[in-house]
């Protein structure tokens, strides 16, 4: 008698555990479809992040570039640190640098200094257990700025009018000789860039 009611508890026992099973399996797959999705928004981000820096650094290229060939004026310096000297549109780095992270981009020059842009995965989140995954594409923005480094000293009136400002870039302090131009700094000493908070 005590055989057979341990026997008919075992089997109400049964189905209980197909459903704790059941239930714990669904979380796994949830999880990972969470994990799937966080995945696909974690490339996403990292792809805007690396396009717009890429097109602002080659912006800072191409300011730093104007700033070289404008050494011997002056008067032209502060336009280009403010960003306001025309410059060619650099949101095809940013185009190549989404498409080795296998993404496509919008770009947007945000300002004379800075790019937006809102990249989308070529891959989707790929199938799970919910529907419509398969077609669900992450899509994330990142904005990256150019700040210049440097603040003008124009020479005093006792100096030689062919006199060149004295540059103080964050620290560093640049004096140029008109007749010796060989010591100049570099784009990263000029502008900062870095993604906008």
């Amino acid at each position: 008698m005590t055989f057979a009611r341990r026997h008919g508890d075992a089997g109400q026992a049964f189905p209980i555990y197909i459903t704790v099973v059941g239930g714990l399996l669904f979380l796994a797959f949830a999880y990972f479809a969470v994990g799937q999705a966080a995945a696909t928004r974690s490339d996403a981000q990292t792809a805007a992040d690396a396009s717009a820096l890429a097109a602002a650094l080659e912006t800072r290229d191409q300011l730093a570039d104007q700033w070289l060939l404008n050494i011997l004026e002056p008067d032209s310096w502060q336009d280009i640190f403010d960003g306001t000297t025309p410059v060619a549109s650099t949101c095809w780095r940013a185009e190549e640098l989404a498409a080795r992270n296998e993404a496509s981009v919008e770009c947007y020059p945000d300002g004379p200094l800075g790019y937006t842009v809102v990249a989308r995965t070529d891959e989707s989140v790929g199938e799970t257990i919910v529907p419509g995954t398969e077609s669900q594409h992450a899509t994330e923005s990142a904005t990256a700025v150019i700040e210049a480094r440097c603040s003008l000293e124009l020479p005093g009136e006792d100096v030689d009018g062919e006199a060149l400002p004295r540059l103080s870039c964050e620290g560093d302090e640049w004096n140029f000789n008109p007749d010796d131009l060989s010591d100049l700094p570099k784009p990263e000493d000029l502008f900062d860039v870095h993604l906008a908070d």
